[in-house]
């Protein structure tokens, strides 16, 4: 876990940056998201937790039937959330939570999604085995984030990049997402990877009998 002092610094961070969060976001989805937010929330069903939710831009994308909790650790990106869920008319229960230590207990979920935010998660191996724990015997993770390109000149621009962007907000431009699913014993149903292998999107599944 990070330090307590270093995990403030983070949240006031992304706290700063709620506002204009979503005009950021509007760019990188359209350049290289694309349709992946309806990807992967179109794959969930039943009680769905989405980890770290921001302001809730994943929202207008769930199927109408599920039942949605989110958490998020920036109360001033939580308060765009439930303003946004609001507009929507989507009932879904908000909280302000860590990703590295839910506060929910074991096998509570169907389906837990977490896209473009575990790359801010200071341990995001922890995160991924907690979503792991919390979810159903059976259930389905569901993960999309920017990870090293698959063309090295581009994986090392990225890692120039992080030179800047690690100690500034925290965020991560080559992390790898699958290898923590893997090892928390998920079975990997999907795994899709574009725009030269810097985008990757993964379903993956909690195997019956697991606790």
């Amino acid at each position: 876990m990070p330090e307590p002092r270093n995990t403030e610094r983070l949240r006031r961070y992304w706290d700063k940056h709620a506002r204009s969060y979503d005009r950021q976001m509007r760019f990188f989805d359209r350049a290289l998201f694309g349709e992946s937010r309806t990807w992967v929330c179109s794959q969930a069903g039943g009680d769905v937790l989405e980890v770290a939710i921001g302001t809730g831009l994943n929202l207008p994308h769930y199927p109408p039937g599920v039942r949605l909790t989110g958490i998020e650790w920036s109360p001033k990106m939580l308060a765009i959330a439930r303003r946004r869920a609001d507009d929507l008319g989507r009932t879904a229960d908000l909280r302000e939570a860590d990703a590295q230590a839910l506060p929910f207990a074991d096998a509570s979920f169907d389906t837990v999604v977490c896209t473009l935010s575990l790359c801010a998660i200071p341990d995001d191996q922890r995160a991924i085995a907690e979503m792991s724990r919390v979810l159903k015997p059976g259930g389905r993770l569901l993960l999309l984030d920017h990870v090293p390109s698959a063309a090295w000149p581009v994986r090392a621009m990225q890692r120039l990049i992080e030179l800047v962007t690690v100690p500034l907000g925290g965020e991560h431009l080559t992390r790898r997402p699958f290898r923590h699913v893997q090892a928390a014993g998920l079975e990997i149903e999907q795994r899709d990877r574009f725009k030269l292998g810097i985008v990757e999107r993964l379903a993956a599944r909690k195997p019956v009998g697991t606790s």
